[in-house]
């Protein structure tokens, strides 16, 4: 596949709290994930498919916390939660059809806080966890053990130089 794919993304920005931080989310969101699918592994993981979709809420601390008892059974609010969409059960993506990814949710106080300790702007903390919980979409799972996080790692870092964002993991 050559070039990156088109990436849609349906935006919901419900904490108010985003906007006011970060006026340019919405073309932040876009923008992250744009270099994240200009690098080959991320073009890869799409399985030939020849765009991406996928949902974004920016949200807050109270909501993710729900989210993440809900379905990971942890009651405390995170970063970001990743939920890929299943497609096998039906299928998968029919040829040329763009691959639906699912859903990503970032809660605005664990994110604003983790910025403002790693003095780090706010825009450049989103843009990383933007590129993560895509690639957690993917497939990938730093999880899984070193070599994965290591890959999953270099991916982020290598779209975060595309989009002129610093290593967020460089000491």
């Amino acid at each position: 596949m050559s070039g990156a794919p088109e990436v849609e993304v349906d935006l919901r920005i419900a904490d108010p709290a985003w906007e006011a931080a970060l006026p340019e989310a919405e073309s932040l969101v876009a923008r992250a994930l744009a270099a994240l699918f200009a690098g080959e592994e991320a073009r890869a993981a799409l399985e030939g498919a020849p765009a991406a979709e996928l949902a974004v809420l920016l949200t807050d601390d109270a909501e993710i916390a729900g989210l993440n008892a809900r379905w990971r059974d942890k009651p405390r609010p995170t970063n970001v939660l990743s939920f890929p969409a299943d497609s096998s059960g039906f299928g998968g993506t029919p040829p040329g059809a763009p691959r639906f990814l699912g859903d990503l949710a970032l809660a605005f106080g664990v994110c604003a806080r983790e910025a403002q300790e790693g003095a780090k702007p706010l825009a450049d903390h989103l843009a990383h966890l933007i590129m993560h919980g895509a690639l957690h979409l993917l497939g990938f799972d730093h999880e899984r053990g070193d070599a994965q996080a290591e890959e999953m790692e270099a991916v982020e870092i290598a779209a975060l130089a595309r989009m002129g964002v610093v290593n967020p993991y460089a000491a």
